[in-house]
Formats: structure tokens, C-alpha cells, sequence
């Protein structure tokens, strides 16, 4: 099974919380990857319509500050279907590399575990 783009998985993983407007999922991916990660733009738009067009998100509501348009997205059920099955794949992934390779991690004296 192929992964997901990263950009994808925090976008999904931010809007599972709330619907959010483009800046407020920025600002979210920027928190949850510990600042990272800060999605350009054009990034954002590009991977909105990308999951849009997968049926993973779609509009939620709209709404106009200060003269401009404000749309909010929202996750779908495939969208949630995909988020739960990438985090799946993740863990699993990680888990495989924790067995594989942690032990010798620790023996280079690594700060932190794997």
C-alpha cells in the first residue's frame, strides 16, 4: 500500500478535529508537527483540491471578513476512512523500524529512541 503524502496527512489530520478556513489549517499543521512543517499558499490549495477531488474533504460553509471570502473545509467519510487507514500504516511502518533498528540506535548513544 503506497503512503500518502505528508502534506495530505496533516491537512486530513487538522481538519479532523474542526472544519477550518485555509489559514487555520496552516496554523494547525504548523502546531501538530511540532513547526516543521508551514504549508505554503499555494501547497495548501493545491493539496485541497487534490483531496477534494479524491473525496476526502469538501467545502463546509463560507463565510465573508473584512470584504473577503473565507471558506472552510471539512473532512469527509472517505476522507476519515483514509486519515485512520495512514495512521494505521504509520504505526505499523514505525513499529517495524523500532524492531528493526533500535537496539542498534541505542548503542550509538541516540538522545532520543526511535
Amino acid at each position: 500500500m503506497k503512503g500518502m503524502r505528508r502534506s495530505g496527512f496533516l491537512i486530513l489530520s487538522a481538519l479532523a478535529v474542526e472544519p477550518l478556513h485555509g489559514y487555520g489549517i496552516i496554523l494547525a499543521v504548523e502546531r501538530m508537527s511540532g513547526g516543521e512543517v508551514r504549508l505554503a499558499v499555494g501547497t495548501l490549495y493545491g493539496a485541497l483540491d487534490r483531496l477534494a477531488g479524491e473525496a476526502q474533504v469538501e467545502v463546509d460553509h463560507e463565510e465573508v471578513v473584512q470584504g473577503r471570502l473565507r471558506r472552510y473545509y471539512r473532512l469527509t467519510g472517505s476522507g476519515r476512512v483514509a486519515l485512520a487507514e495512514e495512521l494505521t500504516r504509520r504505526e505499523r511502518e514505525l513499529s517495524a523500524v523500532r524492531a528493526e533498528i533500535g537496539q542498534v540506535l541505542a548503542g550509538f548513544g541516540s538522545p532520543e529512541p526511535v
